[in-house]
């Protein structure tokens, strides 16, 4: 990858962390150029402003250039208001983060993924249906990645009936009948991730079996700090 320059560049913070005496790593999910690391050079001295803006959940217009896997980051400004949650709900904004940072390769642009994250943020940072907000990301991410879900049809081509029971093998997709291999799910589950609609708790909870499910093949056996947490707060 040559050197290259990136201007004003819509942009979250996903994870920031100490570099060397008075930098940070940053790693940040861009509109254009994906997910990206950044060295903000001096972040950590006293008078500089950077470190107050490079917060996650914030949205900001980032400039940067290099080449490799790192960049150095030249400016950051805001760019609108910041979808900050509270309470509980802080969790489920690491949880996006995370995800991100998991399965998201550097520099793999996802345009549509990136709109997709500041609109469920902004659902989570209100307090609305959060719970859901997280099923419909987890969903556009598996689709990004590339690995989406057959929700439409089943294995045979034929359409999926909200009042029947389907057996959804992750190699495949839904297979009809309510036992055998794969995750139990009924149709209403898979029509209500299709579309978006909220469906009914008995339906999220499924759709919650089946998005987990799908995303452990790719995150592997190492647990989510986030959820780990989260876990934690219950106790």
């Amino acid at each position: 990858m040559g050197t290259r320059r990136v201007e004003l560049q819509p942009a979250y913070v996903l994870h920031r962390h100490p570099y060397r005496d008075t930098s940070l790593l940053v790693e940040a999910f861009t509109r254009d150029h994906g997910r990206v690391g950044l060295v903000a050079r001096g972040a950590k001295r006293p008078r500089s402003a950077m470190a107050g803006l490079l917060q996650p959940f914030h949205p900001l217009l980032v400039s940067f250039s290099g080449k490799g896997e790192l960049q150095t980051l030249a400016g950051a400004e805001p760019h609108g208001r910041a979808s900050v949650p509270r309470g509980r709900d802080l969790y489920a904004g690491f949880y996006l983060n995370e995800l991100l940072l998991r399965l998201l390769r550097r520099h793999d642009a996802c345009p549509e993924l990136f709109e997709v994250y500041a609109a469920v943020l902004g659902h989570v940072a209100a307090g609305d249906d959060v719970e859901w907000a997280l099923r419909l990301f987890e969903r556009h991410l598996l689709d990004a990645l590339g690995y989406g879900l057959s929700l439409l049809y089943t294995v045979e081509g034929v359409p999926v009936e909200p009042g029947e029971w389907y057996r959804y093998q992750l190699e495949n997709g839904p297979v009809p009948g309510e036992r055998g291999d794969g995750v139990a799910v009924t149709g209403r589950a898979l029509l209500a991730l299709a579309s978006g609609e909220a469906p009914d708790a008995e339906a999220r909870e499924q759709s919650k079996r089946l998005l987990r499910a799908a995303l452990r093949v790719y995150l592997g056996d190492r647990p989510l700090q986030s959820r780990e947490l989260y876990r934690q707060t219950l106790r």
